[in-house]
C-alpha cells in the first residue's frame, strides 16, 4: 500500500471531528490526496451503533467492544484499505484507541480489546487532541450520551494519556482556539509526512 493512515483521537467535545475535517481540507489544499472518514462508520453496523447504542443505557461493555470491532473490520475493508491502495492519505475520526479508552474505562480488559481488534490495520500516525474532561462537558451543548459524564470522561482521559506516555499517541493541546489547534495538528502531520514522502497530486 502506498497511502498513509492517520487517526485522530479525543474525548467527545474535544473538537477532534472538526479538526480531522479541517486537517483533510488543509492537506488537500497543500496538494496531498487526503480523504476523511470516521468511526462509527457509515456501514450497517456503524449506523446501528450511531442510532441505537447509547440512547438510554449502555449495553454490556463486551457487547459494545465487539460491535465496534465488527464495524471496524467492515470500515477497514470497505473504506480504509481501498483508499490506501489508491495512494491516499486517510484521516479517520476515531479508531482502535477509542475502543481501548471508552470500553477500557468501563473495566474491560485492554488486552482483550486489543485481541478482538488484532485484524485492524495499524495507523501510521495516531494523534490525541487533549482537552480536560471538565472542559469538554462544558462544550457539549447537545443532550449528552450515557458515556458523557465527568466520571467516565476522566477515566477515558487517563487511558488516552497512558498511550501518549507509551509513545503510541502524539499529543496535541486542544484547549487553544480552533486555528491554533489546527496549526499544531498540521505541523505534527507534515513532520511525519516529510519522513515518509507521500506523493502529492499533480
Amino acid at each position: 500500500m502506498s497511502g498513509i493512515f492517520i487517526c485522530i483521537e479525543g474525548l467527545d467535545g474535544s473538537g477532534k471531528s472538526t479538526q480531522a475535517k479541517l486537517l483533510t481540507k488543509r492537506l488537500c489544499k497543500e496538494g496531498y490526496n487526503a480523504v476523511f472518514t470516521a468511526e462509527p462508520s457509515k456501514g450497517k453496523i456503524g449506523l446501528f451503533i450511531r442510532k441505537r447504542l447509547f440512547e438510554k443505557e449502555r449495553l454490556p461493555t463486551a457487547v459494545e467492544a465487539l460491535l465496534f470491532a465488527a464495524d471496524r473490520i467492515e470500515h477497514v475493508q470497505q473504506v480504509i484499505v481501498p483508499a490506501l491502495q489508491e495512494g491516499k492519505i486517510v484521516i479517520s475520526d476515531r479508531y482502535v484507541y477509542s475502543s481501548l479508552a471508552y470500553q477500557g474505562s468501563a473495566g474491560l480488559s485492554l488486552d482483550w480489546i486489543e485481541t478482538i481488534n488484532d485484524t485492524a490495520k495499524n495507523p501510521d500516525l495516531s494523534i490525541f487532541i487533549d482537552v480536560a474532561p471538565e472542559t469538554v462537558l462544558e462544550r457539549l451543548k447537545r443532550k449528552k450520551s450515557v458515556m458523557e459524564n465527568l466520571q467516565t470522561q476522566r477515566r477515558v482521559h487517563e487511558i488516552y494519556l497512558k498511550y501518549v506516555e507509551k509513545g503510541l499517541l502524539k499529543r496535541v493541546d486542544g484547549s487553544k482556539d480552533k486555528n491554533a489547534v489546527l496549526e499544531a495538528l498540521y505541523s505534527e502531520v507534515v513532520l511525519f509526512l516529510k519522513k515518509v514522502e507521500p506523493k502529492k497530486v499533480d
